[in-house]
């Protein structure tokens, strides 16, 4: 039988905000969870459909390729791989607020029976603004990263040096009392370690028991030609330090790419205009064009319109990676000039008088022809 479509199952749009998806999987948990209806083999189905589609909507990575290639994209993660299943972490803290208990089945416990304790670090991001020309050569930035780091004096373990923390004798270290709620063995967070299997004593006077400080990391962070805003570079490991001996996050910083006074990006082409005179545009030029390196001489011919554009190979952007160069196009605007010398006026004058003499030496259907071509 096939699997409903997840924002189907939760009844939800599929614009629908994380806090949308996480109401509408309460709703569903609380309706359908097996205690609520014993013996009700379509109740638990539901409950564990809900659970299902809730585990990846819920997860922004997940989504992304469930919206891309529907459930075969999230084939071997939690869709489908049943109550109970890694990735259901999100779901055990909803199903605590809901029902007054933390893991289900023993999930979230270490493989000894003890829930651990350790958390992964938070991951970062910074915000990077820069030129265009930085973006086009790429750069070495300097940053100063305000982070929690493992504090020194206590090596992360919130106990002052020379103290150990000592095992919660509520939960014998195990981070959760847990009993028995109808068929289901559930588990609630202990109260007096909150969670963590452990208790401090004796606070570091360092970090105040917490095992982490904050500080300011300085780092030099090495941004690739080509880069473009939105553009984001992962530093692994380089986020805040993990709790209790956890894994550090990562660091994201994000490209922000000022727009420039001459060119306009569109991938890696770039886009400029640049004036001529009439006589330029009549007769035809020379025109000196800027582009991100040295200038570059651009041929006009003589009878060039207004919008007239001229493709300069190579000159736009370079892509990431090193893999080839974009083009530079460059849009011709004829200018009329406001105000006149005396001797451009004359000239002018006379210009005009030849035109008219010219137009008037010809029948109306040559004129017609001059005019639209």
């Amino acid at each position: 039988m096939s699997k409903r479509d997840y924002y189907e199952v939760l009844g939800l749009s599929r614009g629908a905000t994380e806090a949308e998806i996480k109401s509408a999987y309460r709703k569903l948990a609380v309706r359908h969870h097996p205690d609520k209806n014993p013996g009700d083999q379509e109740a638990e189905e539901k409950f564990k459909e809900a659970a299902e589609a809730y585990s990846v909507l819920s997860d922004a990575e997940q989504r992304a390729r469930y919206d891309r290639f529907g459930h075969a994209g999230v084939s071997g993660a939690s869709a489908g791989a049943g109550w109970g299943a890694q990735g259901f972490g999100g779901i055990e803290d909803i199903l605590g607020d809901l029902f007054g208990f933390g893991d289900v089945f023993g999930g979230g416990r270490a493989s000894g029976g003890r829930r651990t304790s350790a958390q992964r670090g938070a991951d970062l991001r910074y915000d990077l603004e820069m030129t265009l020309e930085e973006a086009a050569s790429g750069m070495t930035a300097q940053l100063r990263i305000p982070r929690l780091e493992t504090c020194d004096a206590c090596r992360g373990s919130g106990a002052a040096p020379g103290t150990q923390p000592e095992q919660c004798p509520q939960c014998g270290g195990a981070g959760q009392v847990r009993y028995q709620q109808g068929f289901f063995s559930v588990a609630r967070t202990c109260g007096q370690c909150r969670g963590t299997g452990r208790i401090v004593r004796t606070p570091c006077e360092t970090c105040k028991g917490a095992g982490r400080v904050e500080r300011e990391k300085q780092m030099e962070v090495k941004i690739p030609a080509g880069v473009e805003t939105g553009s984001r570079l992962r530093l692994a490991g380089e986020g805040e330090s993990g709790a209790q001996g956890g894994p550090a996050g990562d660091l994201y910083v994000v490209i922000h790419v000022r727009e420039h006074d001459v060119f306009e990006r569109q991938g890696n082409n770039l886009y400029a205009s640049i004036p001529v005179t009439f006589a330029q545009a009549a007769l035809g030029a020379e025109a000196s064009v800027p582009t991100l390196g040295a200038q570059q001489n651009l041929k006009v011919p003589a009878g060039t319109q207004t919008g007239t554009v001229f493709r300069l190979k190579g000159h736009g952007m370079p892509a990431l990676g090193g893999r080839g160069r974009g083009d530079l196009f460059v849009s011709v605007t004829v200018v009329t000039p406001t105000t006149l010398t005396r001797e451009q006026r004359k000239l002018l004058e006379q210009l005009a008088e030849i035109e008219e003499k010219d137009l008037g030496d010809k029948g109306l259907l040559d004129k017609v022809r001059d005019i639209f071509g």
